[in-house]
């Protein structure tokens, strides 16, 4: 099966079927735009300690974390060995399905804003490596 068909398959899986046709043309190793998110609970673990080092295009590494009390589809998000937070409640359902399938998934900071509301001093991507 070729990369293109398998990720168009996966993603169509999911319900993400439209999220396909931002792939480009097969290049060494494609990446599937998942979703990009605002970091939830910035203001509750290392966020503000860390800020001072994070920049725009660094990795961000995902945890699953399927015993979360609060939160059955809870994906918490690290830089460093530092967490950050979380991938909003309302938006990780597929990043939690797609992590609990054994698949790769690559995070990165794309927007940093030195402002007082904590939901809108980061912003990450998600994609899928294929």
């Amino acid at each position: 099966m070729r990369r293109r068909t398998f990720v168009s398959s996966l993603l169509g899986g999911l319900g993400l079927g439209f999220l396909a046709r931002r792939s480009s043309a097969v290049t060494r190793v494609p990446h599937v735009l998942i979703q990009e998110s605002p970091l939830a609970g910035f203001e509750y673990h290392k966020g503000p300690g860390v800020w001072p080092f994070l920049r725009e295009g660094d990795a961000l590494r995902l945890i699953r974390e399927s015993t979360n009390p609060h939160d059955a589809n809870a994906v918490s998000v690290y830089f460093r060995g530092d967490k950050l937070g979380y991938v909003p409640r309302r938006e990780n359902a597929a990043v939690a399905q797609l992590l609990d399938r054994g698949h790769r998934l690559d995070a990165r900071i794309i927007c940093l804003r030195d402002e007082p509301n904590p939901w809108r001093r980061l912003r990450f991507s998600v994609e899928l490596v294929a």
